[in-house]
């Protein structure tokens, strides 16, 4: 129990008081909006990181043909 303390990883009384202060400060009306915004976050970002890893294995298959020949 300590070692969770020490970490800082918040407990179900902390999640509790953090979610009702962010209804506090943004309001019902304005959560949606927060939640749609922050999925096309994490949407985004999972593209560029397939995107990347496309590029990557397209360098890797020209070295791949310039190696052979």
């Amino acid at each position: 129990m300590e070692l969770l303390i020490i970490l800082g990883i918040p407990g179900p009384w902390q999640i509790i008081l953090i979610v009702l202060l962010v209804l506090l400060f943004f309001g019902g009306k304005k959560i949606p909006e927060l939640m749609k915004g922050l999925g096309q976050g994490i949407k985004e970002f999972k593209k560029a990181t397939k995107d990347e890893k496309k590029s990557e294995e397209e360098e890797e298959e020209k070295q791949k043909k310039i190696d052979k020949e």
